[in-house]
């Protein structure tokens, strides 16, 4: 069987992408010790520093102490060599971040904009995106792109939605967006975007489920850092497995849903709305968000040990609702542990570490992402 031998430019990009990815992952650094790391010589070190360094995307942040010879020099990416924008597109909202291209998050601001599948629609986001850019005074030539996370299931392109029934935008193309947008535009599923989103930077994890608690429930299988998207791109719709026969009727028409029994709506309605108010008052004792509480919990639960017993892996919980369940984690794993048939130890479920615009910083972490792989 023949195989692809690497010829010079190919080596050549490969050694400076390591080089980049391992500076990537360090404060700092010094040339020697990449060298020693990745098994280069110097020189080959040496030269493609000085193209990283030529192109702003890396820079020196000072000396080492001198162990006899010449001092050498501190090296660091420079993380706001380029941005990237990220929307969380909901039913009534439009979430907007800007990220570095560590992932940290500039600035971010949410706008009440109810979607509609009408051009007047996609102009106004296209306006509320250079309104939001203008307001953070970045150099536009810096963006690497805009990310849009939908409540859809996408095509295997990622270029159409496939099927939408919590926005009106089934058929629909990213072309709708990127023609009031004046940057590369990318879609995403939300839920998948904000699982990534929890594995970004982490280097011990690889594998999780991510469990998305919002006004409609969904989720992402992450295996080996990427999505497994499905035969037909629609993993992790957590939100219509069945947990209870003949139960509360679904949005999607069907009985007995997840989405019935954990939409994060079930806990706001009591509080007109606000999931902040809910969990206030949860918090102060209140017994009508106690009961409702202790109802949720109980089929959160049911649902959490089926996703550990089909995968086999960590539990993330996240969403509206679970950016609020760290106070409840203990209980929670202790519920768990008593419905999982081989563990007594619910450390496997764990809340979301991103709080705030998980799903627009994951969208817009789809560029960053790109733009590493293109170094």
């Amino acid at each position: 069987m023949a195989t692809h031998r690497l010829n010079s430019m190919e080596v050549k990009k490969m050694n400076r992408n390591a080089i980049y990815r391992y500076l990537y992952h360090r404060e700092s650094t010094s040339i020697q010790e990449i060298a020693q790391a990745l098994g280069l010589s110097l020189p080959t070190v040496t030269q493609n520093l000085k193209e990283l360094q030529e192109r702003g995307l890396i820079e020196e942040t000072g000396l080492y102490e001198s162990t006899g010879g010449r001092k050498a020099k501190s090296l660091a990416c420079n993380r706001v060599a380029g941005y990237a924008v990220g929307l969380d597109v909901t039913l009534n909202h439009v979430g907007i971040v800007v990220i570095d291209l560590s992932g940290r998050i500039i600035k971010n601001v949410r706008n009440h904009y109810p979607f509609a599948n009408e051009e007047t629609y996609f102009r106004g986001v296209g306006k509320l995106v250079e309104d939001f850019i203008e307001a953070c005074q970045l150099d536009r030539s810096q963006i690497l792109g805009v990310g849009i996370a939908l409540p859809a299931i996408l095509s295997g392109d990622r270029q159409t939605v496939s099927y939408a029934t919590v926005i009106d935008f089934k058929g629909g193309s990213v072309r709708r967006f990127a023609e009031y947008i004046p940057y590369p535009c990318v879609l995403s599923n939300d839920a998948n975007a904000a699982g990534l989103t929890e594995l970004w930077g982490e280097q011990d994890i690889h594998n999780v489920v991510y469990l998305s608690l919002n006004n409609s429930v969904g989720g992402a299988i992450i295996v080996g850092n990427q999505i497994y998207a499905g035969q037909n791109y629609r993993s992790g719709e957590f939100g219509h497995m069945t947990i209870l026969p003949g139960g509360r009727t679904c949005y999607c028409g069907q009985k007995g849903c997840v989405d019935a029994y954990c939409t994060a709506r079930l806990l706001s309605d009591s509080t007109g709305g606000s999931i902040v108010e809910f969990f206030r008052l949860l918090g102060e004792g209140k017994k009508e968000q106690q009961a409702i509480w202790q109802e949720y919990v109980g089929y959160l639960v049911i649902t959490v040990n089926n996703l550990r017993m089909l995968y086999d892996c960590d539990v993330i919980l996240g969403g509206y609702a679970g950016a609020y369940m760290e106070e409840y984690i203990d209980d929670l794993q202790a519920l768990a542990a008593s419905k999982n048939t081989f563990e007594q130890d619910g450390s496997y479920l764990r809340v979301c570490k991103y709080k705030l615009e998980a799903t627009a910083v994951g969208a817009a972490l789809e560029l960053v992402t790109e733009f590493i792989d293109s170094i």
